[in-house]
């Protein structure tokens, strides 16, 4: 299988430890995390491989973590497989980020010193405003669009079908999870999460990310790259850049993003990221399409072995 897409993890996919036997083993993936550390100026790479879990957990820490480790698995995956075709990638809120970088957009350093700034700015709006998210589970669309407008929040995230996630100040996901069964959803679940991201509240962390984006130079991507807020692919670098200020604030659309890739004829997969979350989105969209999962050596060995 010589064509697949390309998919990047989100934040909340990180775990202690990530992209440490990437590291160990090859002086490629030792050299991007050498870089990453000096690029962004602090011990990036001693986080994720050694922790705390508090400090890698960070909103300024695990974003460029998890753009890190995407990148180190592709490496590897383009040493070994030189003949893989990438075809289109895609990525789940910041994982949109490692996905232009892999489909040369920008250039790993530069995309990283976004990603850096975009985790510190949003962390910083987390931490300005009393915000919180709700999962909820078994709700129709429009169900949901009216039970977010009636509590003054925002859907910050259609995942899969019957997997829909609202973002708003506490006092309003509060009343989400409340009320979700008067507007015929399932089951509501409260995050454990530090802010309200996707929402209306982050609207400070997008001014600042729009003039980071408008200060890099951007090339048309290599390969379509299909972007979280309209869920089509993007290639122009104004409206690259667009896309990725609008997303800040905007719901992710990964569901359409999934089916968009699927309606161009798409269903091989690379997943590169941990915890294998993108694996169980795709799944909920379609049964039919393939997921090679690549989070430690041990998976990387076992998609090198799939695709050869």
């Amino acid at each position: 299988m010589s064509q697949i897409v390309l998919l990047f993890s989100g934040q909340g996919a990180q775990k202690t430890g990530m992209g440490k036997d990437f590291a160990e083993s090859s002086a490629a993936a030792r050299g991007m995390a050498v870089k990453a550390d000096e690029t962004l100026g602090f011990p990036l790479s001693e986080m994720m491989f050694e922790g705390p879990d508090e400090e890698l957990t960070k909103t300024s820490r695990c974003q460029p973590a998890l753009y890190l480790h995407g990148l180190m698995a592709l490496a590897l995956i383009r040493q070994r497989l030189p003949r893989l075709t990438p075809v289109a990638a895609a990525g789940l809120s910041l994982g949109e980020f490692t996905a232009h970088a892999a489909a040369g957009t920008f250039s790993f350093e530069d995309g990283l010193r976004i990603v850096g700034k975009r985790g510190a700015f949003m962390e910083e709006a987390c931490l300005a405003t009393a915000g919180s998210m709700a999962a909820l589970i078994g709700g129709e669309e429009d169900q949901i669009r009216a039970l977010a407008a009636a509590t003054e929040v925002d859907i910050a995230n259609f995942n899969a079908p019957g997997q829909i996630v609202l973002s708003g100040t506490v006092a309003g996901i509060d009343a989400a999870v409340a009320r979700a069964k008067e507007f015929g959803i399932r089951r509501a679940i409260k995050l454990n999460v530090a802010g309200a991201y996707h929402s209306r509240l982050m609207q400070s962390a997008r001014h600042q990310l729009a003039a980071e984006l408008a200060a890099v130079s951007l090339l048309k991507p290599a390969i379509p790259v299909v972007c979280n807020y309209t869920a089509t692919p993007v290639s122009e670098p104004a409206e690259i850049r667009s896309m990725l200020e609008k997303q800040v604030t905007g719901s992710v659309r990964w569901t359409a993003s999934i089916q968009a890739l699927i309606a161009m004829g798409h269903r091989n997969f690379l997943e590169l990221g941990p915890d294998r979350v993108i694996a169980g989105l795709v799944a909920k969209n379609d049964k039919e399409a393939v997921v090679h999962s690549v989070e430690d050596l041990p998976s990387l060995e076992a998609a090198v072995e799939a695709l050869s």
